[in-house]
């Protein structure tokens, strides 16, 4: 029995401090509601429904076609799409297949996606028609004994109602034309490139599922301050208790309709928005990407009771001039993180809708919430309490000992849903955990303050990390990439302050000398653009004679950051 702390006083009365999760895989989740609730809807996708029975049909079609090609227990496939109804029925699929999900941003481009088929050691990959290419380039350029042999490409298009793509349609133009092309199948170097369709008519027998709760499920990667991005090993238990928890936490009822608009290759997309659905056998709401008017339209035809997002969303939505013309009573419960909520805009909410906006905190490592705002009694631009089943403390980042209540350190976390290391990098996993009382703690990297409620405060940052509007950025890799322009001699990448997205990416560049005069901060900033996820792109290029180094050369990075800072 874990003692009392702080927090449980403030818990919610009507939940258990800790909850006991399914022994089960994550597709026995699926299953269980396609039993339940064959007929209804399990997503929406533009006014198109696909029911739990007809889901359940797709992804067991999708493991019989991965089956079919060679895919085996625990072997790794990567999944590169955009939030629809496929990235479901393929996530789902592999995961029948006994097999594990690799989720890959789509924002990547060939320069960054090499390194997810290669780590993983993935043969097969399912991917939106219109990201392949960016994919088969990747694949091109790896050894012969790397490639994939098998690419499953998606057209959204199939999942959408032939009335988006009339001239009168609500979508915005620019999505009809993403969203309504039919791609032609690429070529894959060394395999097979194959269309979504054939997988769904595949006639071939379901493998047995044996994947139990301590299996391999997906290897979500993360990156660090140094080197390239590192796997996160989550068994089917760490990703089950959150889904379980978090529909707990939210007051979650089968009738629930929850708008997934963040994305589901992230973990918490696809731990809050798609596993805890579908454990609930309630109706997810998917958008592909982010607009504005696209969002209210939805929560206001779909009645939306529950929403899970990122603090510029709501300032995005709020700041719509169609804002008076949505519905949006119908949402009971709304949060999320990824950055602090400004509190003039929570109060919006609360006045418009008596909603107090729950922020959260999480991790990759932990399956997205460690901690979360009592739904009943939340702080603003606070982390929460420590989650259900979770321990959580403050520590000296030095001395690993427990700090004082108010005094800052390094936010640790202990609990079922705790990734269980890195994968294939045990020496990044040894320094990643630590023991206290007993129990192994995973250090964040964050540093933090506990209030004396037993509430936490984000303080700084250990790692060396830039958070735009919830995306994580990792100055190491967009360093590693503009390296390969011709004109750079250096460059060392910080945050800056940023009206809409909290924080932007800047690069304080070093140019080589027959370059100067010759190449311009636009040309730099088009070219990242060019080379890497918009995300990490940077919005700010400064020239610099020189960066600032330390006696052993080391770029001091840390000196740009402060300067910026002030």
């Amino acid at each position: 029995m874990t003692p009392l702390r702080a927090h449980h006083a403030h818990w919610p009365a009507r939940l258990p401090h800790a909850v006991r999760p399914p022994q089960t895989s994550l597709w026995f989740n699926l299953e269980v509601s396609a039993r339940r609730y064959p007929d209804k809807p399990a997503v929406v996708f533009f006014d198109r429904t696909v029911s739990y029975a007809e889901l359940q049909r797709d992804a067991e079609r999708v493991a019989a076609w991965l089956h079919a090609h060679g895919v085996c227990r625990g072997d790794r496939v990567v999944l590169f799409m955009q939030n629809s109804p496929q990235f479901v029925a393929a996530y789902y699929g592999i995961l029948r297949a006994n097999a594990v999900v690799v989720p890959v941003n789509p924002m990547n481009k060939a320069e960054e996606l090499g390194h997810y088929i290669t780590d993983p050691e993935a043969k097969v990959a399912i991917a939106a028609a219109d990201l392949a290419p960016e994919l088969c380039k990747a694949d091109a350029a790896l050894a012969p004994g790397q490639r994939l042999a098998h690419l499953l490409c998606v057209h959204y298009r199939d999942a959408m109602p032939d009335a988006c793509f009339a001239p009168d349609s609500d979508l915005p133009p620019l999505w009809r034309d993403w969203l309504g092309t039919r791609h032609p199948l690429p070529v894959l170097a060394s395999g097979q490139a194959h269309d979504w369709a054939t997988a769904l008519a595949c006639t071939d027998p379901l493998p047995e599922h044996t994947a139990g709760p301590d299996d391999l499920a997906v290897l979500p990667y993360t990156s660090g301050t140094t080197g390239l991005p590192k796997g996160c090993m989550h068994p089917h238990r760490t990703l089950m208790h959150n889904a379980v928890a978090s529909t707990l936490w939210g007051n979650g009822t089968p009738e629930n309709v929850a708008l997934v608009v963040v994305p589901m290759f992230h973990i918490t997309g696809m731990v809050i928005g798609m596993h805890a659905t579908l454990y609930n056998g309630s109706t997810m709401v998917v958008m592909p990407r982010w607009d504005r008017d696209v969002a209210g339209r939805l929560i206001s035809r779909w009645k939306v009771t529950h929403w899970a997002n990122i603090p510029t969303m709501i300032i995005d939505l709020l700041a719509s001039p169609n804002f008076a013309s949505y519905d949006l009573t119908s949402l009971v419960y709304i949060g999320g993180g990824g950055a602090a909520m400004p509190q003039a805009v929570a109060q919006k909410l609360l006045e418009l809708y008596g909603l107090r906006y729950v922020e959260g905190y999480g991790l990759t490592e932990t399956a997205a919430p460690s901690h979360n705002n009592p739904p009943d009694r939340p702080k603003q631009q606070c982390l929460g309490v420590p989650f259900i089943s979770t321990d959580a403390r403050v520590v000296d980042p030095l001395t690993l000992a427990e700090m004082p209540v108010g005094e800052a350190g390094e936010i640790v976390v202990h609990g079922p849903e705790v990734f269980d290391g890195y994968w294939r990098r045990p020496d990044a996993t040894a320094d990643a955990f630590f023991e206290l009382d007993g129990k192994r703690f995973f250090r964040t990297g964050d540093l933090g303050r506990v209030d004396e409620e037993g509430y936490f405060f984000i303080t700084d940052r250990l790692k060396r990390m830039i958070n735009a509007s919830g995306f994580k950025v990792w100055p190491a890799e967009v360093e590693a990439l503009m390296f390969k322009h011709p004109a750079i001699a250096e460059a060392c990448v910080i945050g800056t302050k940023d009206p809409y997205r909290g924080e932007t990416v800047k690069a304080v560049v070093v140019l080589r000398a027959d370059a100067r005069g010759q190449v311009s901060e636009q040309q730099i900033m088009d070219w990242c653009h060019e080379h890497m996820a918009a995300y990490k792109a940077p919005r700010v290029v400064q020239f610099v004679d020189a960066l600032p180094k330390s006696g052993s050369g080391k770029v001091m990075w840390r000196l740009l950051q402060e300067a910026e800072a002030a």
